[in-house]
């Protein structure tokens, strides 16, 4: 019998500012079989899919991501901030509220052979989503894929991101941001 994954998904109103309402994976990823079935129902929905990689969005989705990856036995990929990775690395800029902001991978990591599954938390804007899907396809690594827990469908990042040639999957959807 599987869990119900969202009643394990605490809501905080009021986070970071006034009415929002901030969708906490702390604590489904601190009960262990909602933590393990998480990641096991990402890895069986991209399964047998040819990727060679996940990219996991900084922070969360390293959690979710380093787990899909060992569980399709692929390589993991950080997709960092700026100036979070060692060596040589590429960026993209993104749109912020207030200003722009940059996601870096090394620049050796990918090529023209490579098929990469995104992964993070949560789709929300689309954002960060939308430039690693960018920063990926420049290096000519396929990204036709990417995956989240959670959907905030009123923000509509899932949908810009599907305009972007990505299939969009998710564990589940809260309404309101």
């Amino acid at each position: 019998m599987s869990l119900d994954l969202q009643s394990l998904v605490r809501t905080i109103p009021d986070y970071p500012k006034p009415g929002i309402l901030f969708r906490d994976i702390t604590t489904l990823i601190e009960h262990p079989e909602g933590f393990r079935e998480s990641v096991e129902r990402i890895a069986a929905a991209h399964r047998d899919m040819g990727f060679t990689h996940v990219a996991g969005i900084e922070a969360r989705g390293f959690i979710f991501g380093a787990g899909v990856a060992i569980a399709l036995g692929v390589g993991f990929i950080p997709v960092r901030k700026r100036g979070k990775l060692p060596g040589n690395t590429i960026g993209q800029n993104y749109a912020l509220e207030y200003g722009v902001d940059t996601i870096e991978i090394h620049a050796d990591v990918l090529n023209e052979g490579h098929k990469v599954l995104i992964v993070d938390d949560l789709i929300a804007t689309g954002g960060t989503a939308i430039a690693a899907v960018s920063l990926i396809r420049r290096t000519g690594a396929v990204c036709e894929n990417a995956a989240f827990v959670i959907d905030l469908p009123v923000l509509g990042g899932a949908d810009k991101l599907r305009a972007e040639n990505v299939a969009v999957s998710t564990l589940m959807a809260f309404d309101g941001h």
